[in-house]
C-alpha cells in the first residue's frame, strides 16, 4: 500500500506514533498499542483506516469475548429448534455458521484495519488462542470442511490499556507502540483540531490547572485527554472566564465544573483535604 499514515486531520499523531504505524504496515505485524485510557488508542484505528482509505472492521473485546468468536459460531441451537419445526434450511449447515470480525476481514474484497479493541479484557489465553490465525491469516471451519484464507493480509491495530500482562508468544509477533501522554505542544495541538480559535489565554489556563491535577500525588484517576476536551468545552459554554482559572486560591484546588475532570469521590476528597491543608499553613 503506497499511501503512508501522516496523521488526519481531526486525529494528532506524533512523529514516532507515525513511525510506529507505517512500520507495523510495512511489516505486515500486528500494531500492539498500549497507553492509558484516553490517549486515543481505539480512534487511531479509525484514524488509519480514513487515512489510507480503507474500510475499519471493529471487534471491541470483552471479559467474556472467546477468540473463537472472531473466527466464526456455530448455532447449533437453533438448527435444532428448525429441525424439529421442520425447516428446509436446517440441511445445509452453513445456515448455522455465523461469521465472526476475524472472518470479515480475510473475507473483505479490498485490504481493511482490523481492530481488536481492548484485547485483555479477555482470558488471559485470549491472545495465543489467535496466533495460528494472525501468523497463518487463515482458519478452518470445522462443521462444513471449508479453509477460509485472507484475500489479503489486514492492517491489525491491537489495543491494550495493561490490566493484564499480554503472553510472550503473542508479544513477539507484534510491532509494540506505546502512547504517551501528550506533552502540552501536542495537547495544545489537539485543542486546536477540536476547538479551533479558541480564546489562547483559556486554553493556558485551563492547561495549567489540567496538568497540576495531573501531578497531585495519589490522585486515583487522573484526567486524560477526552475529559480535558469535555471540561474545555463547559467552560465554553458556562463563559468561565481564563482569570477564574488563574487567579485560583491554593486553598481551592478543586476546580470549577471539576466533573468533568474527576471521576472518583476519592479525588475529589484529596484535592479537599489538600485545599485544607494549604489554607492551614497560611493562617
Amino acid at each position: 500500500m503506497a499511501a503512508r499514515f501522516e496523521g488526519t486531520a481531526t486525529y494528532v499523531a506524533t512523529e514516532d506514533l507515525n513511525v510506529a504505524v507505517n512500520a507495523a504496515v510495512a511489516l505486515e505485524r500486528p500494531l500492539l498499542v498500549k497507553g492509558e485510557p484516553g490517549t486515543g488508542k481505539t480512534i487511531l484505528a479509525e484514524e488509519v483506516a480514513k487515512a489510507l482509505g480503507v474500510d475499519l472492521i471493529s471487534w471491541h473485546i470483552k471479559s467474556t469475548t472467546k477468540a473463537q468468536q472472531g473466527l466464526y459460531e456455530y448455532d447449533a441451537v437453533a438448527r435444532l429448534r428448525d429441525s424439529q419445526l421442520g425447516e428446509s434450511r436446517v440441511h445445509d449447515i452453513a445456515n448455522y455458521i455465523k461469521r465472526g470480525k476475524l472472518w470479515d476481514a480475510f473475507a473483505a474484497p479490498a485490504k481493511p484495519v482490523l481492530l481488536i479493541d481492548e484485547i485483555d479484557k479477555a482470558d488471559i489465553e485470549f491472545p495465543n488462542d489467535l496466533l495460528l490465525e494472525l501468523d497463518r491469516m487463515e482458519f478452518h471451519v470445522y462443521e462444513t470442511r471449508e479453509r477460509v484464507v485472507a484475500r489479503q493480509r489486514p492492517i491489525v491495530v491491537i489495543t491494550s490499556n495493561n490490566e493484564k500482562e499480554l503472553p510472550d508468544a503473542f508479544l513477539r509477533r507484534c510491532f509494540f507502540h506505546y502512547i504517551r501522554f501528550p506533552d502540552r505542544e501536542t495537547m495544545t495541538r489537539i485543542i486546536e483540531v477540536h476547538y479551533p480559535g479558541l480564546q489562547k489565554n483559556l486554553v493556558r489556563e485551563a492547561l495549567n490547572v489540567f496538568y497540576e491535577l495531573r501531578d497531585v500525588p495519589g490522585l486515583k484517576k487522573k484526567p486524560s485527554t477526552s475529559e480535558l476536551l469535555d471540561w474545555l468545552k463547559l467552560l465554553m459554554v458556562e463563559e468561565i472566564p481564563p482569570e477564574a482559572l488563574r487567579s485560583r486560591d491554593p486553598g481551592k484546588l478543586v476546580p470549577p465544573l471539576y466533573g468533568a475532570l474527576l471521576k472518583s469521590e476519592q479525588d475529589v476528597h484529596l484535592l479537599e483535604r489538600l485545599a485544607f491543608l494549604n489554607r492551614r499553613e497560611r493562617n
